[in-house]
């Protein structure tokens, strides 16, 4: 068998996970795309292994040993990736990669909802040096304003 028939077939197989990492959505689907790159990956090794071993009479195999420690490191990829989803699935309710990145960087000044101020910085008008003569002011408040500090 030729060595092209393999590595076409490993190279098409890797564009389509590309694609799939590169244009997908969600989050499992993302990871199926990777899995589909790494099984391109192995099946590059293993012909190419099969190629070489053509050559030399007697040869190790390296490119089948490296293609069983590719899968046992796939394998506990997905493990955990999956976990991760499920997780964020869970508390979230989305899979989506969109909503979840949106959701996890802090607002910049380009955003309509940012004010300008420190992340730490609060808009609250009961902190700061005179919350303690504001609270007084208010009758029924000043006993809470005590209990906070």
């Amino acid at each position: 068998m030729h060595l092209a028939y393999p590595a076409t077939l490993s190279a098409l197989l890797f564009c389509t996970g590309l694609y799939g990492v590169l244009a997908r959505r969600n989050a499992i689907l993302v990871l199926m795309s990777v899995e589909l790159m790494l099984n391109a990956v192995n099946l590059n090794l293993v012909a190419f292994d099969v190629w070489l071993s053509k050559a030399a009479e007697e040869t190790l195999h390296s490119g089948q040993a490296l293609t069983l420690f590719t899968i046992a490191i796939a394998a506990a990829e997905i493990g955990i990736g999956l976990a991760i989803v499920l997780a964020v699935h869970r508390n979230r309710g989305t899979a989506d990669i969109d909503r979840l990145r949106d959701t996890a960087e802090p607002h910049g000044p380009e955003d309509p909802g940012h004010d300008g101020l420190d992340p730490d910085e609060s808009d609250d008008p009961d902190d700061g040096p005179d919350r303690d003569a504001r609270a007084a002011e208010r009758p029924g408040q000043a006993e809470k304003a005590e209990a906070t500090t």
